[in-house]
Order: C-alpha cells, then sequence, then structure tokens
C-alpha cells in the first residue's frame, strides 16, 4: 500500500508539474534569428569633420530606405501556395489451363468410373489503387527584419522574428532571405515574394497548440517504422 500511495502521489506531482508547464509562453527566441549586435559593427571612423559621419549620413535626394548593416526595414507576408496530385492505377489478369484425361500403357485410370486424371486450372487476380492529395497554405501578415550583412553585388542579408504571447500560448514568426535594394519601396517595404533564398516559419506553443497535436504512441502508430 505504501508502493502504490507514493506512485499516486508521483502522478499527480507530475500532472500537476505538467498542467503548469502548459500555461507557459514556451516559444523561445531563436539565436539564428537575432539582431545584429550594433556594439560588435565596425563604422567607418568619421573623415570629414566632426558634424558629417560616414557611418551616420542622411542622402537627400534618396528614399529612407535600409542600406546598411543595422537598419530595419518591413517585409509583407504574401504567400500563397496550392498543391494536388492524383494517381491511378489498375491491373488485371486472368489464367486457364485444362488438362485431359490421358491413358497409362493405354489403360485409362479411373477411380469409380470416372477418370481422375481430367482436372483444369484457373486462376484471377485484380489489383485496383487510387490516391489523390491535395494541400493549400496561406501566410498574410507583416514582420520587421534587420539587415544583418550586405553581399558584395549589394544584396541585403536579413533576418529577424515576432513572437506574441496568447492567452496560454504563443504563436511565432521566423523570416530570413535575400532582398534587393530596388525591391524596396519608398516606404521601406518588400513583399516577401521578392525574398531570395528565403525561410519562413510559422507556429505556435502552449495549451493550443498541445490540443492539436497527437500524443507520442499515436505518432508511432502512424508513423513508418509501424510495420501495419
Amino acid at each position: 500500500m505504501c508502493l502504490i500511495r507514493k506512485l499516486a502521489i508521483a502522478g499527480l506531482l507530475l500532472g500537476f508539474l505538467n498542467g503548469c508547464a502548459a500555461t507557459r509562453i514556451e516559444v523561445l527566441p531563436d539565436p539564428q534569428y537575432a539582431p545584429v549586435d550594433m556594439r560588435t559593427v565596425q563604422f567607418q571612423a568619421p573623415t570629414n569633420g566632426s558634424i558629417f559621419q560616414t557611418g551616420r549620413s542622411v542622402r537627400l535626394f534618396e528614399d529612407n530606405k535600409a542600406f546598411r548593416v543595422g537598419d530595419l526595414l518591413s517585409i509583407t507576408l504574401s504567400e500563397s501556395t496550392n498543391a494536388s496530385k492524383s494517381a491511378a492505377t489498375n491491373t488485371g489478369k486472368d489464367d486457364e489451363l485444362d488438362l485431359g484425361a490421358t491413358s497409362i500403357l493405354g489403360v485409362l485410370p479411373t477411380f469409380n468410373g470416372n477418370s481422375f486424371l481430367d482436372n483444369s486450372l484457373s486462376g484471377d487476380r485484380e489489383f485496383s489503387g487510387t490516391g489523390d492529395s491535395a494541400q493549400s497554405n496561406s501566410l498574410d501578415g507583416e514582420i520587421s527584419v534587420m539587415v544583418t550583412d550586405i553581399l558584395p553585388n549589394g544584396t541585403l542579408v536579413v533576418r529577424g522574428e515576432k513572437i506574441i504571447g496568447l492567452n496560454q500560448g504563443s504563436e511565432f514568426i521566423r523570416l530570413s532571405g535575400l532582398v534587393r535594394p530596388q525591391d524596396v519601396s519608398a516606404d521601406n517595404i518588400v513583399l516577401s515574394t521578392k525574398l531570395a533564398n528565403s525561410r519562413i516559419y510559422y507556429g505556435g506553443g502552449g495549451v493550443i497548440a498541445e490540443a492539436n497535436s497527437k500524443g507520442w504512441l499515436s505518432r508511432f502508430f502512424d508513423s513508418p517504422a509501424f510495420p501495419f
């Protein structure tokens, strides 16, 4: 009885800890999408007096767009994908073999007056298989990212993330990619469809995310490791 009582108490404690953990915002910032530490960026030293600084210059005849490491720009998410696939296979094969009665040394073998060497074989095999798959995804929104590097040809390397805590859960958007300065609008905005080598991740964590996910045993039965 003492062992059963201890196991019951341990189960209750585990359930309590699990319930407390579910109420936390479980999404943590990803270092791969962290902003640049501007304290480590080497700016060009001012060379034209105490007022003008090359690294902090403002161009009077150009738009106020991101063009330096550490500048921010907004990405308008406008992603939509649709995919469908179908397949059908049908096969069939019929076999039939008749074996007439034969005589042995001129004598027709019989049993109860019936020839037992008169036989016939037949086989019928059929296979029919169909499959359909369809998927549709859409992602709309906006996220601000930072310029983390500039390639020799002027292309901007950007990255950033947004984490939103909602009651007992959280949602996140992580984005990285390459941006041409020509694709940045006068309002310092660029469409996500203009990103090259883009990586866009959207997900969440918390009570709602856990409710929408299968348990580990259900995932095992749906995995390729399950033989049936």
